[in-house]
């Protein structure tokens, strides 16, 4: 590979990280992976002498990194996350449900329609302001299956997921069964610690 293919290379890299950044539901992924596009595009950038573009995804990876360290400082302050039940049929709860329906509905297809005939429903606040709903249906026995466990974009750091199901276990939740697609899931359910069981997800409280 000649100098200027390699150049190129570089150069494709780093434009085809920062497009793909886009794409991610994550904002965390987002940034880091806009990162490292912007730092290999700084370098193409440099080597090819265009200083303003150099500069212009400097900028971007100084954005990116302020409000990295910012999420991660939001994540570190669980004390600041307060559980709070509501009732299925809850106005805030519907509202909040409503107004990120088409984001829930990717990750939990079909559920916003039925919510309200379930018999357990908490929401989860940040500094007051309400960032999480956790929604499914608990038997006699504790046991809490999930039709809805969301999070805003800016809170997907699993910090609410940590919190939320340390608090579930102090209100009488024994276990958590989530039986939907976990296409979107995956991750999150390993960093909480459920275990496969057949064509279901469980964690014990």
């Amino acid at each position: 590979m000649n100098t200027k293919v390699l150049i190129e290379a570089i150069g494709y890299t780093g434009s085809a990280l920062v497009l793909v950044s886009f794409l991610m539901v994550s904002v965390v992924k987002l940034r880091v992976v806009n990162t490292i596009g912007s730092v290999i595009f700084t370098i193409y950038a440099f080597i090819i002498h265009s200083y303003p573009t150099a500069i212009m995804n400097l900028c971007l990876v100084m954005i990116n990194i302020y409000y990295l360290v910012k999420m991660s400082n939001t994540s570190k302050n669980a004390r600041e996350y307060d559980l709070v039940k509501v009732s299925p049929d809850d106005s805030m709860l519907g509202y909040s449900i409503d107004r990120q329906k088409e984001d829930i509905e990717k990750f939990f297809p079909g559920t916003t329609n039925k919510f309200k005939n379930s018999n357990s429903a908490y929401m989860v606040c940040y500094k007051g302001a309400p960032v999480g709903i956790f929604v499914g249906d608990q038997d006699e026995k504790g046991d809490l299956s999930i039709l809805i466990d969301y999070c805003l974009p800016e809170y997907r750091d699993f910090s609410i997921g940590k919190f939320l199901f340390a608090n579930l276990a102090t209100v009488g939740v024994k276990s958590v069964t989530f039986n939907g697609p976990d296409t979107y899931h995956k991750e999150y359910l390993a960093k909480n610690d459920f275990a496969k069981q057949g064509d279901k997800y469980v964690k014990v409280l």
